[in-house]
């Protein structure tokens, strides 16, 4: 019932930018903490970047100064701007969310995922 969307992946080159963006819907009756994590083929799924409902947010050391997370509350909507890539940021980039779906707890909930792929 509850559904996050990513969209925005792509292939960019070395140097380039991308702007993922998550999409929340469904039964939802209030979101904590929203946030980007990445798995690259034979790695494990890390954490990008975290933001609060206030605002506050955390990044991974290998991202800082490069990736920005936002998110827009009403429209229950997370970004991550992705500057200056790297070969090494391709992953499948997933949204996730801690969720009231209307049990008296936060649970949390994941994207399909979005392939991020820099090459040249």
């Amino acid at each position: 019932q509850v559904q996050l969307v990513e969209s925005g992946g792509g292939l960019v080159q070395p140097g380039g930018s991308l702007r993922l963006s998550c999409a929340a819907s469904g039964r939802i009756f209030n979101i904590n903490d929203m946030g980007w994590y990445r798995q690259a083929p034979g790695k494990e799924r890390e954490l990008v970047a975290r933001i609060t409902r206030g605002g506050s947010t955390n990044y991974a050391d290998s991202v800082k100064g490069r990736f920005t997370i936002s998110r827009e509350n009403a429209k229950r909507m997370v970004y991550l701007q992705m500057n200056r890539l790297q070969p090494e940021d391709t992953a499948v980039y997933y949204c996730n969310g801690q969720i009231n779906a209307g049990d008296w707890q936060f649970s949390d909930y994941w994207g399909q995922g979005t392939q991020v792929t820099v090459s040249s």
